[in-house]
């Protein structure tokens, strides 16, 4: 049931051109000490096994690269799934702006305020600043990566990415008016 979750959600964000190729992640936290995440290079609408990581210790090799985003936030945070995406015009955004302020309806609804994370894909700096946005709301951009969106649900964390993504699409299309 849970697999088929994961493509589920997957199967979106290819559809939704969110993702390419085998790029991005997703996990969900389970009631144990430890969360399930994608192996490292699956294709996230057919993501094969997932890989348990647990919150304290020895990570799996098969883990996605950026299992230590996923911990920080399960470790600093109540939030229960992460999906780890690569929303061209969010990505684009992130580039040129600290926090992105959605002008859309939308957007300002549900995410007045985008923070944008910075570090090195896979690094601590990256986990730690993408937890500590992610402490107070439920979507980021890490400069130049991609967004990492969390919720009660694999669904929920969808959702905000790609709010995301439509909130960035129409910043540049309101800045191309200009």
């Amino acid at each position: 049931m849970v697999k088929n979750e994961f493509s589920s959600i997957g199967t979106r964000l290819f559809s939704e051109h969110l993702v390419g190729g085998n790029f991005g992640n997703m996990s969900i936290h389970d009631r144990e000490e430890s969360f399930l995440i994608t192996r490292s290079g699956s294709y996230l609408d057919d993501p094969g096994d997932l890989v348990k990581v647990p919150l304290c210790g020895d990570v799996p090799s098969d883990a996605s690269s950026e299992w230590r985003v996923h911990r920080a936030v399960y470790k600093q945070t109540r939030h229960k799934a992460i999906v780890h995406a690569h929303p061209p015009y969010a990505i684009a955004a992130s580039l040129v702006l600290d926090e992105i302020t959605p002008l859309d309806s939308e957007g300002k609804m549900f995410c007045p305020t985008i923070p944008v994370a910075v570090g090195e894909p896979g690094s601590n700096e990256l986990a730690d600043d993408v937890a500590d946005c992610l402490a107070l709301t439920s979507l980021c951009i890490a400069r130049g990566h991609g967004t990492f969106a969390t919720g009660k649900t694999l669904e929920e964390a969808y959702l905000f990415t790609s709010l995301a993504e439509h909130a960035c699409r129409v910043l540049s299309l309101v800045s191309s008016f200009r």
